[in-house]
């Protein structure tokens, strides 16, 4: 088996894999103080709730985007499952595909596997768009080259800052809003208009720009724990995929073992 891990800012996902098929998934909060102790305490556990023994695991690959989570997740690795892990974007799990940017070395791991699993599965022109801390729109061709992309503040950052830099407005919960009015009558229905139409305008606006500047038919695949909830509201999506990133590190991990 494979055992998969994506270290996001806000979350870690460990994925655990038969083959290409996800047999379990656990989310951790990030904390890069973790350390592989701790990780094997919490992972040991769930493995063997699910009744998997640890050396049925033959194989760890992990993405990062935050760099001081690599030392203990290596340890986690090394320590309790005697194996050194595959390190995505390094060596032999180089990224299997063109980076057609400026500065290619700068492209994230996260956006690195949706950009590798969405063409595999989907082929095409594609624009993938992730919900993380960051939202994050990716132009790929049909090639599965990377075109480039959008970086823009993430609908639960945008809260944050909006909470956070106000004195009286009210701690509120991302949901779909229950209509399509955009004129609220009290503070939080205001402050969700605000926070949640203005991201669904902001998806679109930017993905109808890039399907233009593409020039030619483009899918868009949506990922991310918040893309259900926007896909009950627009129809700007053609497939939802929750475990793209995941996947892609299953992936990854065949690339590199060839």
């Amino acid at each position: 088996m494979l055992l998969a891990a994506d270290v996001g800012n806000t979350n870690v996902v460990f994925a655990l894999f038969d083959g290409r098929e996800i047999k379990a998934r656990w989310r951790i909060a990030t904390d890069p103080r973790r350390t592989g102790d701790e990780y094997a305490v919490w992972l040991l556990q769930l493995l063997q709730i699910e009744g998997v023994k640890r050396e049925e695991i033959t194989r760890i690959i992990f993405a990062s985007v935050v760099p001081r989570a690599n030392h203990n997740l290596t340890v986690l690795s090394e320590k309790y499952f005697g194996i050194t892990p595959i390190i995505a974007g390094q060596g032999r799990a180089a990224w299997p595909f063109e980076i057609d940017v400026d500065q290619p070395s700068s492209l994230g791991a996260d956006r690195a596997l949706n950009i590798l699993a969405a063409h595999e599965k989907y082929g095409g022109d594609l624009i993938v768009v992730d919900f993380g801390t960051a939202t994050k729109f990716e132009a790929i061709d049909f090639n599965g080259t990377y075109k480039g992309g959008i970086i823009a503040p993430g609908i639960n950052l945008s809260l944050d800052a909006l909470v956070g830099k106000t004195a009286k407005l009210p701690r509120i919960a991302i949901r779909a809003p229950d209509d399509t009015s955009v004129i609220g009558r009290n503070t939080e229905d205001q402050m969700l208009i605000g926070i949640f139409w203005a991201h669904v305008a902001m998806m679109e606006g930017l993905i109808a720009r890039m399907k233009a500047e593409i020039g030619r038919p483009a899918k868009v695949v949506a990922t991310g724990g918040l893309a259900i909830l926007f896909d009950q509201k627009t129809d700007i999506f053609d497939y939802v995929d929750a475990d793209l990133t995941i996947r892609g590190l299953a992936l990854l991990a065949e690339h590199a073992s060839r």
